[in-house]
């Protein structure tokens, strides 16, 4: 979409193709190990917990011994490719 060798400038491509410039430079940054670790927990648990949201997942990985904030928690559900399809296993 957007050429940076291009010789229109990265500001008039955006423009007409009406995109924020941050969007010609986001860089997406990719997930740690800990993270994907616990996105695999989670979605383990949610398989056996399909009602538990992210404060109920919290209470279980902390009582395994993992150090994770509710928001936390729900961001890596939102992240997770299996937790948008666990309604298909039921």
């Amino acid at each position: 979409m957007i050429d940076r060798s291009h010789t229109l400038p990265v500001v008039r491509q955006c423009q007409l193709l009406k995109l924020a410039r941050s969007t010609a430079y986001y860089q997406p940054r990719s997930v740690s190990d800990t993270a994907l670790a616990l996105m695999r927990r989670i979605d383990e648990l949610h398989l056996q917990y399909p009602f538990a949201g992210a404060r109920m997942l919290r209470d279980l990985l902390r009582q395994e011994g993992h150090t994770v904030g509710r928001r936390q928690v729900a961001t890596l559900m939102r992240r997770s490719p299996a937790h948008a399809f666990h309604h298909l296993l039921r």
